[in-house]
């Protein structure tokens, strides 16, 4: 007899409020919706403001990753007054994005989602025991060692920016801080203070040794080499998620968007991924390959959230935040919008980067076994090793280049402009169009706005909803692969949405 089984399930243990509903046909998910319960005003605040306001308002999205959000907010008034950056300012802000990054991966992965590898309904697993000894929340080796050695890793941000978070030290044009020598080097020893902690705790092994895992093949030799590898918190939770199933749940349509980011200074020994201008390539990734990324392909959806004013997608810098709350109860479901690429959703995020980038380990795995809760998770566990040597390479450079920090421009009262960057969770842009030189429209997608984002008039689901598609669920009480599949976007709904519903 078949058995239909309704979860509605909010999720707290995410940046903001959560909820999924899902609909279990014999303990499978046959169908899923992802359902943002707060709604994000700051739009609507700029509005009628000077454009610098945005420098000060859009940090206050979100407490994590404030940084990301001032950086690109400053990019789209660089390109609005036609500002140029120098090369210490490229620097700079480049720094403290990745340094933010880096807090973030850590404290997602060992306080967020590791967790719950630590919960009771894991208890069946034969690393169990060792998972409670290493993520029981404030408790768990890995769990401590996270959120010292990552508030201790923040400082850097706070010497080149002056406090952390809702700094306001990047402008068009570049930063307004400009670091002594002494705080070059304490940037530099806090820098190598949590690489060797991240070499040892969480790789268990040296950068270069872990840059030689090109592939699945090369992940399972480097897995047997060493004790230490197979200790390390990567070794452990791929160890972990070959017992669990990670890598058969949360597989999702494949396709991926990047922006692309941190623009490398002219004459700067760090090179991109794919020797490009910027350190992360941009690109949309589906079934015909990857594609050049082109901005004028993004557009918004609001067939199934709370808002109204137009419908089909529109572009970002033509949209509107038009809130309707007529449409609560009906069958809107979100306060999130429903970005889309060429028409098509898409997900974003440190696989996505790797993706693009071509890196060999992650296209092996997405070759062999598709997109999973394994591959996503993974893909963030370590991505803080592909960006610490650009760190310390930049930090070093701001002591040598003898380039500026800042560089003025000119005011314009009537223009637009964008800024896309590569946040901690995947692709963030701000647009911007003043008039009279006020704000006239501001537009914000988030990373977590591409992920978690709702069916769009044509009924496509969202990436999370679309990865919760055919997933398992072993106690519909505690579903915890529902729980390991949506955590694995590291979703961020306070970036997303701010409304508390019934208001």
């Amino acid at each position: 007899m078949t058995k239909n089984i309704s979860i509605r399930m909010p999720l707290n243990r995410v940046e903001g409020d959560l909820e999924i509903h899902a609909e279990l046909v014999d303990g499978t998910i046959a169908e899923a919706y992802s359902v943002g319960t707060m709604y994000r005003g700051f739009e609507n605040l700029l509005t009628g403001r000077a454009p610098l306001d945005s420098l000060v308002i859009t940090p206050r999205i979100c407490g994590i990753c404030s940084t990301a959000h001032l950086k690109a907010a400053a990019k789209a008034l660089d390109e609005l007054f036609h500002a140029v950056v120098p090369g210490n300012g490229k620097r700079v802000r480049n720094i403290t994005l990745m340094t933010e990054q880096i807090q973030n991966d850590i404290r997602h992965s060992f306080l967020l989602f590791c967790p719950d590898l630590a919960r009771p309904a894991y208890r069946n697993h034969p690393l169990f025991e060792e998972a409670v000894g290493r993520y029981q929340p404030l408790k768990g080796d890995a769990s401590v060692g996270a959120i010292r050695e990552s508030k201790k890793l923040l400082e850097i941000i706070a010497l080149l920016g002056g406090q952390w978070p809702h700094s306001s030290f990047i402008v068009p044009g570049g930063v307004v801080s400009v670091p002594t020598a002494n705080e070059v080097n304490q940037c530099r020893s806090l820098l190598a203070r949590f690489r060797l902690w991240y070499e040892r705790r969480v790789l268990g092994c040296d950068l270069a040794c872990w840059g030689q895992v090109d592939g699945p093949e090369a992940l399972d030799k480097w897995l047997e080499e060493k004790e230490a590898h197979r200790n390390g918190e990567v070794g452990f939770f791929t160890r972990f998620s070959r017992k669990a199933g990670f890598s058969r749940i949360g597989a999702g349509r494949g396709r991926f968007v990047s922006f692309g980011g941190l623009d490398i200074p002219e004459g700067s020994d760090v090179t991109g991924l794919l020797q490009g201008t910027q350190f992360w390539p941009s690109g949309f990734v589906a079934e015909g390959g990857c594609q050049r990324f082109d901005p004028a392909l993004i557009a918004e959806d609001i067939g199934f959230s709370h808002f109204s004013g137009y419908t089909g997608g529109r572009h970002p810098s033509e949209g509107a935040t038009q809130v309707d709350l007529e449409t609560i109860g009906d069958e809107k479901r979100s306060w999130a919008k429903a970005p889309r690429y060429d028409g098509l959703p898409a997900e974003t995020g440190p696989l996505a980067e790797m993706v693009v980038a071509e890196d060999p380990l992650f296209c092996g795995l997405l070759a062999e076994e598709g997109p999973s809760v394994f591959a996503r998770q993974l893909a963030r566990m370590v991505r803080p090793a592909k960006i610490l040597a650009a760190i310390d390479t930049w930090i070093q450079e701001i002591a040598t280049s003898g380039e500026q920090f800042y560089r003025g421009y000119h005011t314009v009262e009537y223009g637009e402009g964008a800024g896309l960057i590569e946040a901690h969770r995947g692709a963030l842009g701000h647009w911007v169009a003043i008039e009279n030189g006020k704000i006239a429209r501001y537009q914000i997608i988030t990373p977590t706005t591409w992920n978690a984002c709702p069916r769009d008039g044509a009924g496509r689901r969202g990436p999370m909803e679309e990865a919760l598609i055919g997933t398992e669920v072993t106690d519909a009480a505690e579903p915890v692969e529902l729980e390991a599949v949506v955590r694995s976007f590291d979703p961020c709904l306070v970036c997303t949405v701010h409304f508390i519903d019934g208001l």
